[in-house]
C-alpha cells in the first residue's frame, strides 16, 4: 500500500469501498444581525418555539425512518435529540436575549448556540464531546427553520452515482438518510466506535472509517478513495497496485468465507481433540440472531448500555427482564453472561444527572455508579434474578478493582432475592457472579478476587487502555493501542493462573478475542473460552480446527519473552505459517 497517501482511522463498520469522494462542508447558515422593535419581541419568541416544534417533528419522522431501516433500539437515539432541542434552560437564555436586546429569534439563537458549542467542545468529558455532534445537527436545523430553509442536515443525501462521503462529523440523522444504493462508504475526522453515527452505520451495513485525522485537508471532492472498514485505512487516489491489493484482500476474504461455509456445523475442536467454547458478544438486539446464526455457544458478554445510551428515560425492571428473556430464549442450552450497567465515561443516559469530570474514564463509572446509585442498580438485579429462575443467567461486574465491591453486590443481590420471594415473585435465590478483569489492579488482586467470584472474564479493551495509558477512542494513538503488547500478554498469563488455582472458569471477551492472530495467542496461553463479535465466530471456529495446539503454545511462549508488540505479531504470524494462509486475516 502506498504509505504517503494512506490515512489511518478507526474501522467502525467492515467492508471495502472504492468510489469518488464527496466532501461535505457543513457550515452554519449565514445569520444576519437583526434587531426588532419592542412590539415584535413576543412574535419572535413565538417564532422561536414554532421553529423548535418543527424540528422536533422532523426528528420524530427521522426516528420512524430509523425504526424501519435499523430497528427500534437504534431509533431511540432521536428521543434524546428531541429532548435536547426542547431544553428549557437553553431556550430560556435565548428568550432572555431576545427580550433584553430586542434581537430577532435567529440572531439570538445563533449567539447562544455558539456559546454552548464552544463549552461542549472544550469539555474534558468524552461523552459531552461526542454529543456535540448531535447538538450541532439540532442547532443547524433550528436555524434553517427560522430562516425559512429546509430543516434537513444541509446536504443532498440522495446521490445519483456511487460515492464515498467525507465529513468532519457524521450525525445520526444524516447517516440514516443516506441513499444506500449509491453511498458506498463513510469517512469522518471525528467519531469513535461508540458514537451514534457509528452504531447506525454498522447496523445499516455501510463500510465506515472514523477518527481519520486530516481527511478534510487531504481529500477533495471528486478524488478517488479506497477505504477498508475492517482495517480502518483510507487510501487517496489509489494507484493500480493499491487497487490490486484491495481486490486480492477481497478475494482472500471471499475464499475464507467459502472455506468456513464448508465446515457446516462442525464443533470448535482443535486438531488434538481439545474443545474450545466460542461465545458471542452482544451489543444490540439485532446481534442476538446474528450470534445464533454463527454458532455462538451462548453469550459471553451481553452489554446493557444500549438500554440507556441516548434514551430520554432509564429502562424499567420489566423492560430489562423482557430483554434478558429474549436473549436467553435464543440460546436455550447455553449461559448468558449479563454485564451490569457500565455507566460513566461516555455512557450516561440523557435523563441522568451525570457529574462533569476532568477524567471520566478514571472517574465515577461502571460498578462505582451502580453501587452509589442503588435506585438504578437494584431494578437490574431484580430483572436478572427473575429471568434466572428459568434461564442460565450469570451476572458480570465491570471495572472491579476491590474485593469489597464484589461483596457489596452479592449482599444487594441476596437482599433483592429475599424481597422477591417475600412478594411471591418467581425468581432465582442466587446466580453466578463474576468479575471483569480490566485494570492492572484487578490483575494484581486476581487471587483475592477469585475467592469471592464464580468466574473471571478479561476485558482486554480497558485492560489495554489502563495498562498502556492509551485512550482507545483516540485515533491519533491508534498505533499505540496494542492489546498484544508484552505487558498485556504477561497479565493474561497471570490471571489465567490465578483462576486455575481457585478452580473458577476464565474467558476473554474483549476485542482481542475477535482478532484471529490474537486468538491464536490466547489459545496458546491456555484459554479455552472466548467471547467474540458474532461475525468473527465462524472464522474463529475455522481457526481452532486448523491450527495445531503445539503451534499456538510455541507462539505464546515466544510472546511471553518478547519485548515489543511488533515482536509478538511476528512470532504469531510465524507460528501459523504452514498451517493457514496468514494473508487471510488481512
Amino acid at each position: 500500500m502506498t504509505q504517503g497517501r494512506t490515512l489511518h482511522g478507526i474501522g467502525v463498520s467492515p467492508g471495502l469501498a472504492v468510489a469518488p469522494a464527496v466532501v461535505l462542508e457543513s457550515h452554519f447558515p449565514d445569520v444576519p444581525d437583526r434587531s426588532v422593535g419592542p412590539d415584535e419581541v413576543d412574535g419572535e419568541i413565538r417564532r422561536l418555539h414554532a421553529a423548535v416544534a418543527g424540528v422536533v417533528d422532523s426528528l420524530a419522522a427521522l426516528r420512524d425512518r430509523v425504526r424501519l431501516r435499523a430497528g427500534e433500539e437504534e431509533s431511540r437515539i432521536f428521543d434524546a435529540q428531541m429532548l435536547m432541542a426542547q431544553d428549557p434552560d437553553f431556550l430560556g437564555t435565548v428568550e432572555h436575549l431576545i427580550r433584553q436586546n430586542h434581537l430577532s429569534a435567529e440572531t439570538a439563537y445563533e449567539f447562544k448556540a455558539l456559546e454552548l458549542r464552544v463549552a461542549w467542545a472544550e469539555s474534558a468529558s468524552l461523552r459531552m464531546r461526542e454529543r456535540r455532534t448531535d447538538l450541532v445537527a439540532i442547532q443547524m436545523r433550528v436555524l434553517r427553520n427560522l430562516m425559512g430553509r429546509d430543516v434537513d442536515d444541509g446536504w443532498d443525501t440522495q446521490a445519483s452515482e456511487n460515492v464515498i462521503i467525507v465529513a468532519s462529523e457524521l450525525s445520526p440523522g444524516m447517516t440514516v438518510q443516506l441513499d444506500r444504493d449509491h453511498v458506498l462508504g463513510l469517512i469522518s475526522e471525528e467519531g469513535t466506535r461508540t458514537s451514534h453515527a457509528a452504531i447506525l452505520a454498522h447496523s445499516l451495513g455501510i463500510p465506515t472509517v472514523m477518527g481519520a485525522a486530516g481527511v478534510l485537508q487531504q481529500i477533495r471532492s471528486g478524488q478517488m478513495v479506497l477505504l477498508d472498514g475492517r482495517l480502518g485505512t483510507v487510501v487517496i487516489d489509489p494507484d493500480p497496485i493499491d487497487l490490486e491489493e484491495a481486490r486480492a484482500r477481497a478475494t482472500r476474504r471471499h475464499r475464507l468465507e467459502l472455506a468456513m461455509e464448508s465446515m457446516g456445523e462442525a464443533p470448535a475442536v482443535m486438531p488434538n481433540g481439545e474443545a474450545v467454547t466460542l461465545m458471542g458478544n452482544v451489543d444490540l438486539p439485532e446481534e442476538i440472531e446474528l450470534a445464533a446464526r454463527h454458532g455462538a455457544q451462548g453469550v459471553g458478554l451481553l452489554r446493557t448500555e444500549f438500554l440507556i445510551t441516548g434514551r430520554a428515560h432509564l429502562p424499567t425492571e420489566d423492560e430489562q427482564a423482557a430483554y434478558f428473556r429474549r436473549v436467553a430464549v435464543a440460546f436455550p442450552k447455553y449461559p448468558i453472561v449479563i454485564r451490569s450497567f457500565d455507566l460513566g465515561g461516555d455512557k450516561f443516559p440523557a435523563a441522568f444527572d451525570a457529574p462533569k469530570e476532568a477524567n471520566p474514564f478514571l472517574g465515577w463509572r461502571s460498578i462505582r455508579v451502580c453501587l452509589d446509585q442503588p435506585d438504578i442498580f437494584r431494578p437490574q438485579l431484580r430483572a436478572v434474578l427473575r429471568m434466572a429462575a428459568q434461564h442460565q443467567l450469570h451476572l458480570m461486574l465491570p471495572l472491579v478493582t476491590r474485593v469489597d465491591e464484589v461483596l457489596a453486590v452479592r449482599e444487594m443481590l441476596a437482599e433483592e432475592a429475599r424481597h422477591l420471594k417475600e412478594r411471591g415473585v418467581s425468581a432465582a435465590e442466587t446466580l453466578p457472579v463474576g468479575v471483569m478483569v480490566e485494570t492492572p489492579a484487578a490483575v494484581l488482586m486476581a487471587d483475592e478476587l477469585a475467592t469471592v467470584s464464580d468466574f473471571f472474564s478479561i476485558g482486554t479493551n480497558d485492560l489495554t487502555q489502563y495498562t498502556l495509558a492509551v485512550d482507545r477512542g483516540n485515533a491519533r494513538l491508534a498505533e499505540r493501542f496494542t492489546p498484544h503488547d508484552p505487558a498485556i500478554v504477561r497479565q493474561l498469563k497471570s490471571v489465567l493462573a490465578a483462576a486455575e488455582r481457585a478452580g473458577i472458569s476464565v474467558s476473554v471477551c474483549g476485542e482481542m478475542a475477535s482478532a484471529p492472530l490474537l486468538a491464536v495467542l490466547l489459545l496458546g496461553l491456555g484459554y479455552r473460552r472466548l467471547s467474540a463479535a458474532p461475525p468473527t465466530l465462524t472464522l474463529l471456529r475455522w481457526l481452532v480446527r486448523n491450527v495445531p495446539l503445539e503451534a499456538c503454545q510455541a507462539a505464546a511462549a515466544a510472546a511471553l519473552q518478547a519485548r515489543t508488540a511488533s515482536e509478538v505479531t511476528e512470532v504469531l504470524r510465524a507460528s501459523i505459517t504452514g498451517h493457514v494462509d496468514v494473508r487471510l486475516f488481512e
